[in-house]
């Protein structure tokens, strides 16, 4: 694809991760693919898989369609835990691993799928063979296309994950991935990092989270609870992110909000077992935010199928599909930092996009009072980041400031019923403040001075001391806190904090409207010495610097970017108009 074709191509549909080889290999392959599914029990059902404009492969109808199943794969085809730890050479190996206790199941399938692509002859060679050699994640960057990623949660969050993934190589993965191709008649196959990163690229960008009968997980066996990390939604339904879990990745704790706790949970309701696994054929549906299909699993006798045990395609309700129309499913909704990071693309103007706001917990100790201020912390249960998502901008303080004073007020008394509750009145604004009530708590614990946490301190002990003799609730700090400080200086702290965040996002490559010029072409503009001299800045001449290759990582980079500068500047003047309100009515 040529290069200003690229930057003006619709992005609102994109392929998942990676990149193929030359077309006519790839047709080889593909033929030899799809007779191995067939082979091996998955049926298409007035669908085919072909190469995608975009690169890659991806699911298509073949005629015209009108709803249906359009694709089952029997479930035992599956790359899962059970996989592992069943295959026919390796598995007692991979059991001993995993019993040993220090490894889970995503460990396990990740090395599986690097000591199989390796094998010369490895029953899944057909499917690993299709499936891409790069990515379009930050991992994959070169150092120039992650260069546009400084500023952003996901330039230290990548580099984090490098580091820990080179560290776990080093020290575990290469030993035993050579050692198991020993096992199998390879002593001599040297494994190499790359190789690491690709069988973990693969499972982050494929996997599935399946809901699996009971029966089919354990056929003989009582109900039983594996050992394993947290997992993810599914594709089509989740919020979850795969993100690690170290402080400086972007934002997992909100995205995970709404998963499980633990993998493989056995339902005690309906005996179901969640597994992570990669489904060939299933797997080569890409995105769309407003995808035309949905994969389900179908039970023990077939019932909607009629393949036992297995995973089927289907068109979502009223939907026709016309001839050589790319089937689709939704990954779920999705920010640009998260579809970036898990899958390596982006959406432009994407509607689910969100920006984090971080406070750091050793800022506070930079402050009087701090061990005071992280306990109350603490005992409200705050997590210091948060995310702004783009729908919180569709209730704007600055658009409802005309509201009439006394049309919004509300009295705190309802929520608590001592003597000092609701003494400051809730200003008109908050009905329309559209900042998060975790953020803004937090932030007014954060922003307290000393007079300020003396003077909390002082009511919350009214309520051990007097007649009400309990300990304070959550509840009951907060509203604390809110009648000793009300809004305005946790309203300042907000607008350092997105103040901050622009000039970081800013540093290196300038305004929204730099990334935008980038974007179609513009910045093509080659400074002279003398027009450094005729006031434009070194870093201004840098910003319009002379146009590099625009590769899609480095389109997707200045995409991600752009957008969290454009939310920082709208959160930004949310907080500054919402100050300003608080400041004259305070």
């Amino acid at each position: 694809m040529r290069e200003k074709e690229f930057a003006h191509q619709s992005s609102v549909k994109w392929n998942r991760g990676g990149y193929i080889d030359e077309m006519a290999t790839c047709q080889d392959k593909l033929g030899s693919f799809v007779q191995w599914l067939q082979v091996n029990g998955i049926q298409l059902r007035g669908c085919k898989i072909r190469p995608c404009d975009l690169g890659g492969f991806g699911l298509y109808s073949e005629t015209d369609n009108n709803g249906g199943i359009l694709l089952v794969a029997p479930l035992r085809l599956a790359i899962t835990p059970m996989t592992v730890l069943q295959d026919p050479s390796l598995g007692p190996e991979y059991g001993k691993l995993f019993e040993e206790g220090d490894v889970d199941d995503r460990f396990l399938m990740i090395l599986f799928l690097l000591v199989e692509r390796a094998r010369e002859d490895s029953f899944w060679s057909l499917y690993l063979d299709m499936l891409p050699s790069t990515f379009g994640t930050p991992l994959w960057f070169t150092d120039d296309e992650f260069s546009e990623l400084k500023g952003t949660a996901l330039y230290h969050a990548t580099k984090l994950q490098l580091k820990n993934l080179k560290a776990l190589f080093t020290e575990r993965v290469k030993q035993l991935a050579e050692t198991f191709l020993s096992y199998v008649g390879m002593p001599c196959r040297e494994i190499v990092f790359e190789d690491f990163l690709w069988a973990n690229s693969i499972f982050w960008t494929r996997a599935l989270n399946i809901p699996c009968s009971q029966s089919f997980v354990f056929p003989s066996q009582p109900p039983v609870q594996l050992e394993s990390g947290c997992l993810q939604e599914n594709h089509f339904n989740g919020s979850a992110s795969k993100i690690a879990t170290e402080d400086t990745s972007p934002a997992r704790s909100s995205y995970v909000s709404d998963t499980r706790d633990c993998a493989d949970i056995v339902s005690e309701q309906s005996s179901t077992v969640w597994v992570e696994g990669l489904v060939p054929g299933i797997d080569f549906c890409n995105h769309d935010p407003k995808g035309k299909a949905l994969w389900e699993v179908d039970d023990e006798n077939g019932s909607i199928s009629e393949v036992p045990f297995s995973m089927y395609l289907i068109a979502g309700p009223n939907v026709a599909f016309a001839a050589e129309e790319e089937i689709r499913i939704s990954y779920g909704n999705k920010g640009n930092e998260e579809l970036l990071y898990l899958y390596g693309f982006v959406i432009e103007n994407n509607p689910d996009d969100f920006i984090m706001v971080h406070y750091p917990k050793e800022a506070l100790q930079r402050f009087d009072c701090a061990e005071l201020k992280l306990q109350l912390l603490e005992e409200q249960k705050f997590q210091l980041r948060w995310l702004l998502h783009t729908s919180l901008l569709h209730k704007r303080v600055s658009s409802e400031s005309s509201l009439p004073l006394e049309a919004c007020k509300k009295d705190w008394s309802q929520m608590s019923g001592y003597s000092w509750s609701g003494h400051r009145k809730v200003p008109y604004y908050m009905d329309h403040l559209i900042f998060p009530e975790d953020l803004m708590a937090a932030l007014r614990t954060i922003s307290m001075q000393e007079d300020d946490v003396h003077g909390v301190i002082s009511l919350l002990t009214e309520l051990s001391e007097s007649g009400y003799r309990r300990q304070p609730s959550e509840e009951d700090i907060k509203a604390a806190i809110w009648e000793v400080c009300g809004n305005a200086g946790a309203l300042q702290l907000l607008v350092d904090l997105l103040t901050t965040k622009i000039m970081e996002l800013e540093e290196g490559s300038g305004t929204e409207a730099n990334d935008t010029a980038l974007l179609e072409g513009l910045s093509t503009t080659e400074f002279s010495p003398k027009e450094q001299q005729d006031g434009l800045s070194e870093h201004e001449c840098n910003i319009f610097e002379r146009k590099r290759p625009m590769t899609k990582n480095r389109y997707s980079a200045i995409v991600y970017r752009r957008g969290q500068k454009h939310l920082a500047c709208l959160f930004l003047k949310e907080a500054q108009d919402a100050l300003h309100l608080s400041l004259s009515e305070e």
